[in-house]
């Protein structure tokens, strides 16, 4: 899954892309390069973000997704928490949605169900704006795999379709140096939902604080990350840097089939 900011102020890349020729030609060689899906976000969700106006999001996202969808035969996914750029991304070709509140703001659960798309549900601790204000857990494993309990139950109960689920830990998103490491580590025990399993740990604090590496620096660090997440399991990795991620996921799948 290739990145696509449409926005300022991502903590990656934020502006690089903010422009709609921009956006296309990143979309472009995304695909050149191997990406399977491409996930388009309007609004940044890095520590202390603020949110956008829906008509601002809509604005950033719409034309790049149908550019995406006139142009290239890929997924393509809608990184949004609102329900109404949920509807408007998938009216204009998108095909599943990514929630970083995992279908808890007013109006998402509802629109989610109604849209008949596949769905990421991530854990995330607080908000964008507090999450990393020292959170806590008793165990870090064991309350995102509660959460993900409750978040299916919810979305069951609202007419959509287990199968539409996908699963996303969320690192980096509430959580402590040591809290993304044992998630990683753990990543087999959200195999027990028999549901999808999305990591997104590209170019991270959990890289970069661990490693002592600026953001331009951390290639290497998610590189590794992604090797170890496609290890334990996870079926969709969610990256910035494609053709050196595609690279080390094509050895690794080479040399497991020998095993």
């Amino acid at each position: 899954m290739g990145i696509v900011n449409v926005t300022p102020d991502s903590f990656s890349d934020g502006g690089d892309y903010a422009q709609f020729e921009q956006a296309c030609r990143h979309v472009d060689n995304m695909v050149k390069q191997g990406a399977l899906i491409i996930d388009v976000g309007g609004e940044s969700t890095r520590p202390g973000a603020t949110e956008v106006s829906v008509e601002q999001e809509l604005e950033r996202v719409i034309p790049i997704i149908e550019y995406t969808a006139k142009t290239h035969n890929v997924w393509i996914s809608i990184d949004t928490s609102k329900p109404q750029v949920m509807e408007a991304a998938v009216n204009a070709g998108a095909n599943m949605i990514n929630d970083v509140r995992a279908l808890q703001a007013p109006g998402a659960l509802a629109m989610a169900a109604s849209l008949d798309v596949p769905i990421c549900l991530m854990h995330m601790q607080g908000d964008p704006q507090t999450m990393q204000n020292a959170p806590i857990y008793d165990d870090v494993v064991d309350e995102v795999a509660a959460f993900f309990e409750l978040r299916i139950a919810y979305c069951e109960a609202a007419g959509i379709k287990r199968e539409r689920l996908i699963l996303d830990p969320g690192f980096g998103f509430g959580k402590t140096l040591a809290h993304n490491y044992r998630l990683l580590a753990m990543l087999p025990k959200l195999h027990e939902f028999h549901l999808p399993v999305l990591v997104g740990l590209s170019r991270k604090s959990m890289i970069g604080n661990l490693l002592g590496r600026d953001t331009d620096q951390r290639l290497a660090g998610s590189l590794a990350g992604a090797l170890i997440a496609a290890q334990q399991g996870a079926h969709i990795i969610r990256v910035h840097d494609v053709v050196e991620t595609h690279d080390v996921l094509k050895v690794m799948s080479e040399t497991m089939a020998y095993l």
